[in-house]
C-alpha cells in the first residue's frame, strides 16, 4: 500500500524475471507465468480483483489467504489438498489441528474459482489461484511483489496426517520447526522470512497460552517474554476458557506487511513461542532477524523469494492430478 507501483514493478523483475522458469522438485515439469495468457488471460485480473475486495471489507482475510497457501504446500506440494472437504475416501486437512477452527478464506477461494470457471472453463487450477491470492494479499496489505509461476494441477487427495505432522506448530522447538522446513527443500534463510509473514494476521490464544502460564512444565510464564507484554495478554488470555480469543501477531502494526514483525521479536514482544525462538534458539536465525528488522527492503526481497520457493513444492505439473472444477471436491470422471 505506502509502497510506490515502480518499487512493485522493479522488485518483481528483481525477485523472478517475466520469463523465469521453475523446475519443480519432483521433475514433473515447469511452472511458469505465463501459463494462462492464451487459454484464461483475465485468470490474475479476476484473481486480484475479488481478492482486492476481499481484503478492503476485512484486512484479516490477507493473512489467511497468504497462511492457506503455506499450509497446503507443506503437506504433499502445492497441489491445493487443503481444499479439499471430506467425502468418500478423503478425510479433509481442515480437521487437523493446525488447520481445525483456523484456516480459513475457502469461501472466497470458491467465488474466486466460481468467476475463473465462467470465464474459462476447466482451465485454471485451484493450487494456482491459491499462489495467486497470496501473493495478491501481501501487495494489498503494502508488502512486496513478485511474479507468480503458473501451470500447478489440483491433488484427487488430501492428507491428514501429513497436514498433523509437516506443518510447523507454535510450540515446536527451533530445530523442530528447521527440520520441517527442511524436508520441504526450505532453509533457514526461508524459515525466518516466511515467519515474517505474522507481520499481519492474528493467533488465537490457545496457540500461546502455555506460554503465559506454564511454558516449561513447572507452572512458570516464558522467560523469553516481556513481563509487560505477558500482562497485557492474560487479560485476554485467562488460564482456562477464552480458547477462540484473537490477538494480533503484530501488535504495532497489524495490517500493514512491513518489518515491525522483527522488531517485536528484539523486544521480546513475539506472540508465539515459533516466533520468539527465532531470536532465542538461534545465533544465524537472530542475526537473519536482525538484518530485517533494520532493512525492510532485504526482508521485502527475501521474502518475495522464498514464497516463489515454497510454491515450487512438488506441484502435480502436465497430465498428473486434475484441473478441479470446484475445488472443494475432485471431478466426477
Amino acid at each position: 500500500m505506502a509502497r510506490s507501483l515502480s518499487f512493485l514493478v522493479a522488485l518483481s523483475l528483481l525477485v523472478c524475471a517475466p520469463l523465469c522458469f521453475c523446475r519443480n522438485t519432483n521433475g514433473g515439469g515447469y511452472l511458469y507465468p505465463q501459463f494462462y495468457d492464451h487459454s484464461c488471460p483475465k485468470a490474475l485480473e479476476i484473481v486480484n480483483s475479488i481478492v482486492a475486495k476481499a481484503v478492503a471489507k476485512e484486512a484479516r482475510i490477507a493473512a489467511s489467504l497468504l497462511r492457506l497457501h503455506f499450509h497446503d504446500c507443506f503437506v504433499q506440494g502445492c497441489d491445493a489438498s487443503i481444499l479439499l472437504d471430506s467425502s468418500g475416501k478423503i478425510t479433509s486437512e481442515k480437521r487437523s489441528n493446525p488447520n481445525i477452527n483456523s484456516a480459513r478464506g475457502f469461501e472466497l477461494i470458491d467465488e474466486i474459482k466460481s468467476a475463473i470457471e465462467k470465464e474459462c472453463p476447466n482451465t485454471v487450477s485451484c493450487a494456482d489461484i491459491m499462489a495467486l491470492a497470496a501473493r495478491d494479499s501481501t501487495v494489498l496489505t503494502g508488502g512486496p511483489s513478485w511474479v507468480v509461476p503458473l501451470g500447478r494441477r489440483d491433488s484427487r487427495g488430501a492428507s491428514l496426517s501429513g497436514s498433523n505432522n509437516n506443518i510447523p506448530a507454535p510450540n515446536n522447538t527451533f530445530q523442530t520447526i528447521l527440520t520441517k522446513f527442511k524436508r520441504q527443500g526450505l532453509d533457514i534463510v526461508d524459515l525466518v522470512a516466511l515467519s515474517g509473514s505474522h507481520t499481519i494476521g492474528n493467533s488465537r490464544c490457545t496457540s500461546f497460552r502455555q506460554r503465559l502460564y506454564n511454558q516449561s512444565g513447572n507452572g512458570q510464564p516464558d522467560v523469553t517474554l516481556h513481563p509487560s507484554y505477558a500482562a497485557q495478554l492474560r487479560s485476554r488470555c485467562p488460564r482456562s476458557g477464552g480458547d477462540q480469543n484473537l490477538f494480533f501477531l503484530d501488535f504495532v502494526s497489524p495490517t500493514k506487511f512491513d518489518s515491525s514483525y522483527f522488531k517485536n521479536l528484539l523486544a521480546s514482544k513475539g506472540l508465539l513461542s515459533s516466533d520468539q525462538i527465532l531470536v532465542t534458539s538461534s545465533a544465524q536465525s537472530k542475526q537473519l532477524v536482525q538484518q530485517y528488522a533494520e532493512n525492510v527492503e532485504l526482508f521485502f526481497q527475501q521474502f518475495a523469494k522464498s514464497m516463489i520457493k515454497m510454491g515450487n513444492i512438488s506441484p502435480l505439473t502436465g497430465s498428473r492430478g486434475d484441473i478441479r472444477k470446484h475445488c472443494r471436491k475432485i471431478n466426477q470422471n
